[in-house]
């Protein structure tokens, strides 16, 4: 054999036989440009955008919806700050105690008072003033019921303390739209693209096509690939959703709420990562055992099943610290009950780095199976494959 033919056998051995690396990259580019160009997939993608945007202004508007001039009681020097263009109106009390009644009884919204009365009844600010207001001998703190009165403090023309007569962890009503938040996205993403994966699988045996690609790549490739590229699209997803909903609720004056949320999104990001890639593996596997279209839906169903559970538990028992706390800890339920823990305040500052653990492991684990029944099941065509049988080899 002459030089140039033993070049070119070399060239044509190293295409058929790529690296693992290499080969699962292909893989993944050919499931991300293949999904790219769906038109079905950017317009749902964009559908959602607009959900979440309209979701963050549709909030901001309820709040900023009023019948009239908010109400604050006023304790003596402190009616100075108060003026009409700020937007309240202030009702005058005679000392604190009177104000504290007449906020309990719902007939104001907030106290505005000296802060040296308010730290005379004992009361600690929950955030600090601006010091130039103290300065100019304006020192006011402005106090809540159950949650920081940041609307009426962000009225007034200085930038006063804030404090908060009976701290409540979280409004129910907001814990609520988060936790329904973190279950609707973790579903919709993880049935989206599993439901993809799965189909691609089938489609591929279905049509012979897993053949041709068998003779260029290994079954690890090309289960590592698409796994990858689904998952950087579901990622990418992810990250833009998040994107888009602090900067609405930056643009929209939520700040406070997004000071809230921003550790608990970074987690349900964290998690989210972990338990798509365990999901994607198991979607993977389960659809490998059956060779028509049509037998798709009966074999994912126990992985739909194991995101759908989830998202009913999260929508129902949100308020349930008993249920929250078993479910962040349950590696198929963790991607959404630890965020919300976080956002909530119940988790101790180990606890998500526990649940992170567990959720690795176990994805580390699905991954194996799920490799090992897709290698088994991937050339066996007609009849389906049982789960057992696939997994022996």
């Amino acid at each position: 054999m002459s030089k140039v033919d033993q070049r070119a056998q070399r060239a044509s051995n190293e295409w058929r036989t790529p690296g693992f690396g290499h080969g699962a990259g292909l893989v993944a580019g050919r499931e991300v440009s293949t999904k790219l160009r769906s038109k079905a997939f950017l317009i749902t993608t964009g559908l959602l955008m607009l959900a979440v945007l309209a979701s963050v202004i549709l909030s901001s508007v309820l709040s900023g919806t009023a019948s009239g001039p908010t109400k604050v009681a006023v304790v003596g020097a402190a009616s100075s700050v108060v003026t009409e263009p700020s937007g309240l109106e202030a009702v005058p009390a005679d000392d604190l105690a009177a104000a504290e009644q007449l906020l309990r009884d719902e007939e104001v919204d907030a106290i505005v008072a000296p802060t040296d009365a308010v730290e005379g009844a004992g009361l600690t600010a929950a955030s600090p003033g601006s010091p130039d207001a103290s300065a100019a001998g304006l020192d006011v703190t402005v106090i809540g019921f159950d949650q920081a009165p940041g609307s009426v403090a962000s009225a007034l023309s200085i930038q006063p303390a804030t404090a908060i007569l009976e701290p409540a962890a979280a409004d129910p009503l907001l814990a609520y739209f988060v936790a329904f938040g973190f279950g609707i996205v973790f579903f919709f993403a993880a049935l989206t693209f599993g439901g993809t994966i799965a189909a691609s699988v089938v489609e591929e045996k279905q049509t012979r096509i897993v053949e041709i690609l068998l003779s260029t790549v290994s079954a690890r490739q090309l289960l590592t690939g698409k796994v990858l590229g689904n998952s950087v699209l579901a990622f990418g997803q992810i990250i833009a959703i998040a994107a888009l909903a602090i900067l609405g609720l930056a643009v929209t004056g939520q700040r406070i709420l997004l000071g809230g949320l921003g550790p608990s999104v970074l987690w349900f990001v964290a998690f989210f990562i972990v338990g798509f890639i365990m999901l994607a593996a198991l979607f993977a596997a389960t659809a490998a055992t059956v060779s028509r279209s049509e037998d798709v839906g009966g074999v994912t169903t126990p992985v739909t099943m194991l995101v759908m559970i989830p998202y009913f538990l999260i929508i129902f028992f949100n308020d349930n610290p008993t249920v929250l706390t078993i479910m962040s800890y349950v590696p198929f339920s963790a991607p959404v009950g630890m965020p919300v823990r976080v956002f909530l305040e119940q988790a101790e500052w180990w606890e998500p780095i526990l649940s992170l653990v567990i959720l690795a492991a176990t994805a580390a684990l699905a991954v194996l199976v799920g490799e090992r029944v897709y290698r088994n099941s991937l050339l066996r065509t007609g009849a389906r494959v049982p789960f057992l049988q696939a997994l022996r080899g």
